[in-house]
């Protein structure tokens, strides 16, 4: 995965959902290796979401991304996207889950992001963090 961890902000195409009114969030890496993500809003500070890079932990994971998204994020080639999924966090690790069915994508030169149904894909909504 390539992403640039200094990215100050990342602006969603369409709002995930159940966040119709945020857009606009500021992605900061949580380690040093670059695996955990903090998004948290701009317009709304107390909304944030962690988001993982899938590869250390399914590194089988091959999502596909259509046509018609990755010109809507203005994706030149495989390399700008970055793929991220949405932790859940549980009470500890092991009951924390990822969202492999519904990844956001990121296009981590002009920082455009959306949230991508993998259609056609048996991928679990909430798979272990943990294996």
């Amino acid at each position: 995965m390539s992403l640039a961890t200094d990215a100050p902000e990342i602006q969603l195409i369409s709002p995930l959902v159940g966040l119709s009114e945020n857009t606009r969030f500021e992605l900061s890496p949580l380690d040093d290796d670059g695996i955990l993500f903090s998004m948290r809003s701009v317009d709304d500070p107390g909304l944030r979401l962690v988001l993982a890079d899938p590869m250390p932990f399914y590194p089988d994971y091959e999502p596909v991304i259509d046509g018609e998204m990755a010109k809507a994020l203005d994706l030149d080639s495989e390399e700008d996207a970055a793929v991220l999924t949405v932790v859940h966090l549980g009470e500890n690790i092991e009951d924390s889950t990822v969202n492999l069915f519904a990844p956001l994508v990121v296009n981590h030169k002009s920082h455009r992001a959306a949230q991508t149904v993998l259609t056609g894909m048996d991928l679990p909504m909430r798979a272990p963090l943990v294996r």
